[in-house]
């Protein structure tokens, strides 16, 4: 299953606020077995949301989408998915439902917008804050607000699998240029995938579908590479 995930929100362009719902459904869906293979980050913008929507879910598998949420000026990102499937937003009896019964809002209570989802769209409860998601065709949508977020996506983490996918980490205390050949020997021997990730060391990254055949290729890296010092590592 390969997946593409956008960000919305101009705070995440201006740097005013840290991309970290990307980092932590990748995380997520990678430990699935899943592959997420492009990350968007676009403005409050209803055009341009659904045109990167459209774009992604035409060569992914599935889109998730996370920020834009709720009633105010700058929640659109509902808008710009109706536009992208070509349906209209309009209030969802469920999601209202479920607010009334699932929080101290009466339907009286709820800003214009709060409910409205696209038309035909699946509602996914929001149990944290208020504005709820929505799952249409192939795309999820989810809250911006990190715990919201979190919550909604382990209530639809079993719709997103794959081969089980194991990991290993080795640290190396010599410069990433020396340690080509070896890894080139190491992919030669192992069927892996192998990153490196330099810092005060080299992190080694040891990927596979088989968890036996990525122990065995961490301990043959292991052996044949300089341990970083203990003040580094």
């Amino acid at each position: 299953m390969r997946v593409a995930l956008v960000t919305v929100g101009d705070e995440i362009l201006s740097g005013d606020t840290v991309n970290t719902n990307a980092a932590w459904i990748g995380e997520q869906l990678t430990k699935r077995g899943v592959t997420v293979e492009r990350v968007f980050v676009i403005p409050d913008r209803v055009a341009d949301i659904a045109r990167v929507v459209n774009e992604a879910r035409a060569e992914y598998d599935a889109v998730i989408v996370t920020g834009g949420l709720g009633p105010t000026h700058d929640d659109l990102t509902m808008e710009g998915i109706a536009a992208a499937v070509g349906v209209p937003v309009e209030e969802h009896e469920e999601a209202v439902q479920w607010i009334e019964e699932h929080s101290d809002y009466s339907h009286a209570d709820l800003t214009t917008g709060t409910a409205h989802l696209p038309k035909g769209a699946r509602m996914l409860p929001n149990e944290v804050g208020v504005a709820p998601g929505a799952k249409i065709e192939d795309i999820y949508v989810l809250p911006g607000v990190p715990d919201e977020m979190h919550a909604m996506f382990d209530r639809i983490a079993d719709e997103f699998d794959g081969d089980p996918y194991f990991t290993g980490t080795v640290a190396a205390g010599e410069p990433e240029s020396a340690l080509i050949d070896r890894f080139e020997e190491l992919r030669e021997r192992f069927d892996v995938k192998v990153g490196s990730y330099p810092g005060d060391y080299v992190r080694v990254k040891i990927e596979g579908t088989d968890e036996a055949t990525v122990q065995n290729a961490v301990e043959w890296l292991r052996e044949r590479v300089q341990a970083p010092d203990e003040t580094d590592a």
